[in-house]
């Protein structure tokens, strides 16, 4: 059964509210940054062994700035390397910051951005209908695909781009999570079945493994203050509470049976721990680093 409520994704300005005040109450970007500076490189370097220049697609690049710390690091590991860039991004808003970010941003001379304005299922279909046979060495899909209605279907797709010795890497949080918890419990409620809101890595390592493809996998430990949420009517808590089960204005449409559940939950040891009187939720990410 579809969800009742409107998906938070519907309303981009408080989506973007949202997503920022989780940035400043989580570890996330840290966690990734851990994982740039400390994994990265080596996979990079396998990647770019006696190559001269590389292909590379962007899922979901957002702004870009994870993207272009991720060339930074490439950089540092591979001087020499030119790179072809595609970034897929819906957004136009996001498109816009991104081209900003690299006008801004020097010595990026040796990237050739070609800037995709859709959705990745788009962009399959345009790759399709024009029967293009480039390969790829590297493709990252950071935190997107609970945008997609088909997430396997999009793996295949994207993997099938790799070349001999690309690799595919995928980020979204660990279904041993809050998040994973939070969704198992409450899939029919929250979940939007429009798109696939509620994936895990758990599903998506589920998917691989039927199909004997092959991957390495890297725990990122994250974590987020919830506590403004247990305040009744506090804006920024209301703010993280819609983040959290993805639906407009959740306290104010839940019925409430159903907050009560969630808020329980969200306190329950499995997806949060106290310290210091306040509520720490597990955000944990996980990173599939996937084969050809």
């Amino acid at each position: 059964m579809a969800s009742p409520f409107r998906s938070l994704v519907e309303d981009e300005s408080r989506y973007n509210k949202s997503f920022n005040l989780f940035l400043e109450r989580s570890s996330e970007h840290q966690c990734m940054q851990d994982f740039i500076h400390g994994v990265l490189p080596e996979i990079f370097q396998k990647i770019g062994k006696g190559k001269s220049s590389l292909n590379v697609i962007g899922v979901g690049s957002g702004a870009g700035q994870i993207d272009l710390q991720m060339f930074s690091q490439m950089r540092l590991k591979l001087p020499g390397i030119t790179v072809s860039n595609e970034v897929v991004e819906p957004s136009g808003d996001m498109l816009f910051k991104y081209k900003v970010l690299v006008s801004k941003t020097p010595n990026l001379e040796y990237i050739n951005f070609t800037w995709n304005k859709m959705t990745a299922s788009e962009f399959e279909t345009h790759w399709k209908e024009k029967k293009l046979d480039k390969k790829f060495d590297f493709i990252h899909m950071i935190q997107m695909l609970y945008y997609v209605k088909d997430p396997d279907a999009t793996v295949s797709f994207f993997r099938s781009l790799l070349s001999d010795s690309g690799k595919l890497v995928i980020i979204l949080v660990s279904g041993q999570s809050g998040w994973g918890k939070l969704w198992k419990t409450y899939r029919a409620e929250l979940c939007n079945t429009e798109i696939s809101q509620c994936v895990t890595t758990g599903d998506i390592r589920t998917f691989l493994d039927s199909k004997g493809i092959p991957y390495n996998s890297y725990l990122l430990p994250s974590q987020m203050d919830i506590t403004e949420c247990f305040t009744e009517g506090d804006e920024k808590g209301e703010l993280l509470l819609d983040f959290l089960t993805e639906v407009i204005d959740f306290s104010k449409n839940a019925s409430p049976t159903l907050k009560a559940g969630v808020m329980a939950l969200l306190r329950h040891p499995e997806c949060s721990s106290e310290v210091d009187g306040k509520v720490i939720f597990n955000n944990n990410l996980e990173v599939l680093v996937v084969e050809p």
